[in-house]
């Protein structure tokens, strides 16, 4: 009896006085000051020159501050404020998963640490249940905390990284600053501010904690390995004849499975056509999506990006009308899988340059040269390997053609740019650093480039061996190629 006076008592403190929960969270926020040098994708030689913004974060286990890889990513430089001081401490990144837009800094100085309580991580919270934004949006400078419900959980589009994932909607006010700020309920972390629509009311996402908790389960052993992937293509089921035709019961709904990934988990195990019917018990409805709680339904994938890569994963399917279990490893992410990768962070592009000619593999962060409207504006052909994006061989890249910097020694080829390249002397490419080698290990008079329709780019190897060093000195590039593509030196005999 006298243990239940004991709760009560201390669940009428909190209630009476509210401010001091609110405070005690206070003393773990975190104000985060991150100087950025981003890449130039389409000049790759160059950078896009310092920038700066700021960013929320909060102190969790282990002396880490939990923030959002966008607020870090690309940095010179980053320093932390602790809530209600003016002392800035210099501060580094840990780890980050730009797939999830989580990242995780550390601060050597222990002076940092003293007083801190570090937050601990929540669950899942219900809809309409109350939460607390805290963080240091635009408008002031010092901690801001607003209030709001959780208005939905479903998969959503990370804008940092392309990739769809489990996300909290909440109604509670958003702003740039805001990023990288736990959300709390119930004294706890349920989740990381993310992205908001900017031209809607109150609509902001959150990272929630069975994505943080994937994510620095993944770190443990020191090395970040992503979300897994099926690496499989499918459609939807909704449609009568077609479920007739694979010879789906009327009591059963599922995917059918049009195309199987070479390399992946699911290579050797499904099969095209299949009907994927549950994943880890779990059934799946013919529009793809599961319920991941009463009531509550999200995409399929929900099952899948809550193993790691590595663990296993059972599934059930329908095989020309016969059910079978299969049990598939998850040795891939999907990060590992695509061919054309989405946004790229924290590396430097890949170049090289012969004759004048500037080749680059493709990737979304070298389309978004074209602007907010890149999609309109891209290349139609480029653009449509991002909605089929996965490699057929090891290692493999479209690469491209870029630009050429005009000199007598490519003349006529001016307008040639974004220019998919299929051969280097009839021999198929396969990623920029074989197409490097293809170049300087033949001793043909010619180098001839083509693409998919057979047009051809050729340029004279002796003439580039005699002035291909003065188109680099013209346009003030350093060298022909990036710090990748530059070959090992070979050690000297004894």
């Amino acid at each position: 009896m006298f243990r239940y006076q004991i709760l009560f008592l201390s669940f009428c403190f909190l209630f009476l006085f509210p401010d001091f929960a609110l405070a005690d969270a206070r003393k773990s926020l975190v104000k985060i000051y991150s100087v950025h040098n981003n890449p130039d994708f389409y000049n790759p030689w160059s950078m896009q020159g310092p920038r700066s913004s700021t960013g929320s974060g909060a102190v969790i286990s282990g002396k880490r501050i939990l923030t959002n890889a966008h607020v870090v990513s690309n940095s010179t430089f980053i320093q932390v404020r602790k809530y209600g001081e003016s002392r800035k401490y210099r501060a580094s990144v840990l780890s980050v998963s730009h797939d999830s837009d989580l990242a995780l800094l550390e601060v050597s100085d222990p002076e940092f640490f003293k007083g801190i309580k570090p937050l601990k991580l929540g669950g899942l919270p219900e809809t309409q249940e109350e939460v607390l934004v805290y963080g240091f949006p635009l408008g002031g400078d010092q901690l801001s905390i607003t209030k709001g419900v959780v208005s939905r959980v479903e998969h959503q589009n990370y804008v940092h990284s392309s990739e769809s994932l489990l996300a909290i909607q909440i109604d509670a006010a958003i702003n740039p600053g805001n990023s990288g700020g736990p959300v709390i309920s119930k004294g706890s972390i349920i989740g990381v501010v993310m992205q908001g629509i900017r031209y809607a009311d109150n609509i902001g996402y959150l990272v929630p904690v069975p994505v943080i908790k994937h994510f620095l389960t993944d770190i443990e052993d020191g090395k970040y390995d992503g979300f897994p992937t099926l690496g499989i293509s499918f459609q939807s089921l909704e449609n009568k004849d077609l479920r007739r035709y694979h010879k789906v019961p009327d009591d059963a709904s599922g995917i059918l499975v049009n195309k199987v990934v070479p390399g992946t988990a699911a290579d050797g195990v499904i099969e095209e056509g299949d009907v994927l019917v549950s994943v880890n018990g779990s059934n799946i409805d013919d529009d793809g999506s599961v319920e991941f709680r009463k009531n509550e339904r999200t995409s399929m994938a929900y099952f899948v990006q809550k193993v790691q890569v590595g663990e296993s994963l059972s599934l059930s399917v329908l095989r020309k009308g016969e059910t079978k279990k299969l049990e598939l490893s998850l040795v891939s992410a999907l990060k590992d899988r695509s061919l054309v990768p989405m946004e790229l962070y924290d590396v430097l592009p890949s170049y090289y340059i012969y004759g004048g000619v500037v080749f680059t593999p493709l990737n979304k962060s070298l389309m978004k040269s074209f602007g907010s409207k890149w999609y309109s504006s891209a290349p139609k052909d480029l653009t449509a390997l991002l909605t089929s994006n996965f490699k057929e061989k090891k290692g493999q890249e479209v690469v491209l053609a870029l630009k050429v910097l005009s000199s007598e020694l490519n003349e006529g080829y001016s307008r040639v740019s974004w220019w998919p390249v299929a051969s280097v002397n009839d021999v198929d490419v396969i990623n920029l650093k074989q197409l490097s080698e293809l170049v300087e290990n033949s001793d043909s008079e010619f180098v001839v480039f083509k693409d998919q329709d057979g047009k051809e780019l050729v340029l004279n190897r002796k003439q580039v061996a005699e002035k291909g060093d003065e188109i680099l000195a013209t346009y003030k590039i350093p060298q022909d190629r990036s710090a990748d593509l530059i070959p090992e030196p070979v050690p000297m005999a004894r």
